[in-house]
């Protein structure tokens, strides 16, 4: 076991995921996406640690991340690799390489196809608070500024493949599209999400043929 290393799920509860993402039956869609991840990270016997927004400090969500990451070296690692809890398609094999690669002393970025990240590991040394509270949080430009960051200090930064993340109901989409490679648990849900949200759409085009007032007045979901 690597005890150097360990790793850091930074992702919100099913219960306030399902607030924050714009998807109907997001609770339990992000209950079993919460469970395979804790499932897979056990399955690396690597050290690992949840921080959800009950643990999570600071006014945004950068901050609140690289606090995370800072307490995690605290307690004495020289390695950390995040995570998050939208990524069904992270596997074992994605965690064990990028521990390893560690140990060669580089930095690990798992690419996002919205352009953001799946996955960062990086040495202590290379944690810079300040550099990281300054990068564009939760935008297109985040993989590729952290990139950046460390191609101007000339440390060498490995590439993972690209992955989906899941952020809405058009995200699920693309998911299911590889249905033959996530669990028949999690393609069961988003069966659901998708029938249920065909559904709410007939409902509400029904409502407003017989324009009853209350209808603009949703407050659910976005339909997509």
């Amino acid at each position: 076991m690597n005890l150097k290393t360990a790793i850091l799920v930074f992702a919100n509860s099913a219960q306030e995921e399902a607030l924050r993402k714009p998807i109907s039956g997001g609770q339990q869609l992000f209950t079993e996406l919460n469970s395979t991840i804790e499932s897979v990270v056990i399955s690396t016997k690597l050290p690992y640690y949840i921080i959800n927004e009950e643990h999570q400090q600071g006014g945004d969500f950068g901050e609140r991340f690289v606090n995370a990451v800072q307490e995690i070296y605290k307690k004495g690692f020289e390695n950390v690799i995040t995570i998050g809890n939208d990524t069904p398609f992270l596997t074992k094999k994605h965690l064990l390489e990028s521990a390893r690669l560690l140990e060669k002393n580089k930095i690990v970025i798992g690419p996002s196809a919205d352009g953001g990240f799946y996955l960062m590991g990086l040495h202590k040394s290379q944690f810079d608070y300040l550099a990281f509270l300054k990068l564009p949080w939760r935008s297109k430009q985040l993989a590729q500024s952290i990139t950046a960051l460390f191609q101007n200090k000339a440390i060498e930064t490995v590439k993972l493949q690209v992955l989906y993340d899941i952020d809405s109901v058009e995200d699920l989409k693309v998911i299911q599209k590889f249905s033959k490679t996530i669990s028949k648990s999690l393609l069961k849900i988003i069966q659901f999400i998708f029938q249920y949200s065909n559904t709410t759409l007939t409902f509400i085009k029904l409502e407003n043929y017989t324009n009853y007032s209350f209808v603009s007045y949703n407050k659910g979901s976005p339909i997509s």
